[in-house]
């Protein structure tokens, strides 16, 4: 079996694997469909060391195969990749920050003991039960293997404790602005601003539910008419920029919240004496919680969240890397691309 991995910069190779079988606490699953994520594309650009575990992370399928503890899943059972329920064990939960747990901290970032040896960017994987949601029925494939950024989105209008009625600027419509904008509207914002140098982006993010979306340039001057000259009361930093971080804190009113959530490499700089006079609340979200899977879920479910605009193509694992290479140049108009491992040839 093959799978592909992101091995350095500009790099992908196929690599040679063994068809996996279950751990006695595991589960093989057939994947279906495994979303590019923007973490791909900093691995693949960047050449930084990337665990082969989350090289391809945001997969989704039917278990084929399950261990002789397992009785969260049967074989047959359309499921989500996601993590597990805190641990209990950790020094995170035992001082109560369950939300903190190491262990669940660890299969983010995909260096736990039990790690899968590649991502999902392959026909098959094997991984403990326990990461494993069951797939709301009334949701695709396609739709499926898009709840994990969805949940991404989730966890960052969660953290931001964005609260009924409050304005809030999105920076970014990649996949992961379009879809925290929308769950802060699901959230109860009583108006949601991106803002975003793309114009076919921006008219996608107002065909989706945004109030308005803006260029970076008229940025102020739209959240400041918006908030008869308040500013917002959330912020959400989608891109990972410089000019993004930069510009959160001055669409913000004085005690807003800038939520960062776009991953940024290498050193960014800020102005921390604007960010202190106006007494700006960061925070910052990561990964997300199990039981934010199956709200992601219902999201998508009864509509409140689209994602089905955003899925702009389907490639085969062998044309990873041409895929990687178009999205990190940018300008192709791609969104959201999944990743079919059991599509061969032209067929």
């Amino acid at each position: 079996m093959q799978a592909a991995i992101i091995d350095g910069e500009r790099n992908v190779v196929l690599r040679e694997f063994p068809d996996p079988t279950p751990a006695p606490d595991g589960v093989v699953v057939d994947v279906a469909f495994c979303g590019i994520c923007g973490t791909d594309v900093h691995a693949y650009t960047s050449g930084r060391p990337y665990r082969a575990a989350v090289c391809g992370h945001e997969w989704m399928g039917t278990v084929s195969a399950a261990g002789s503890d397992v009785s969260s899943v049967s074989e047959g059972d359309r499921v989500v990749v996601g993590v597990p329920e805190p641990c209990g064990r950790c020094a995170q939960c035992r001082a109560g920050n369950t939300a903190h747990c190491a262990v669940v901290v660890d299969m983010v970032h995909g260096r736990d003991a039990t790690a899968p040896a590649h991502g999902g960017f392959a026909p098959r994987i094997s991984v403990t039960a326990g990461r494993l949601v069951a797939a709301n029925p009334s949701l695709d494939d396609e739709t499926l293997a898009q709840v994990e950024p969805v949940t991404v989105a989730l966890h960052a209008v969660n953290r931001s404790e964005l609260g009924e009625g409050d304005t809030a600027v999105v920076l970014g419509s990649g996949p992961v602005g379009l879809t925290t904008m929308q769950c802060a509207a699901a959230a109860g914002a009583g108006q949601v601003l991106v803002v975003e140098p793309d114009s076919a982006r921006r008219t996608l993010a107002e065909s989706l539910g945004a109030t308005a979306a803006a260029t970076p340039e008229a940025a102020a001057d739209i959240v400041a008419d918006r908030t008869g000259g308040l500013g917002a009361d959330v912020v959400y930093e989608c891109v990972g920029s410089s000019e993004a971080l930069g510009a959160a804190v001055g669409l913000g009113r004085r005690g807003a919240t800038v939520c960062l959530v776009g991953l940024a490499t290498g050193q960014m700089s800020i102005e921390p004496g604007e960010w202190l006079r106006n007494e700006v609340t960061v925070t910052a979200a990561l990964g997300y919680l199990h039981h934010e899977f199956a709200d992601a879920m219902d999201l998508l479910a009864d509509g409140r969240v689209q994602v089905r605009p955003l899925h702009t193509s389907t490639t085969r694992v062998d044309a990873l890397a041409a895929t990687l290479e178009e999205l990190a140049v940018g300008g192709s108009g791609q969104l959201k691309v999944l990743v079919n491992p059991n599509w061969v040839g032209d067929q």
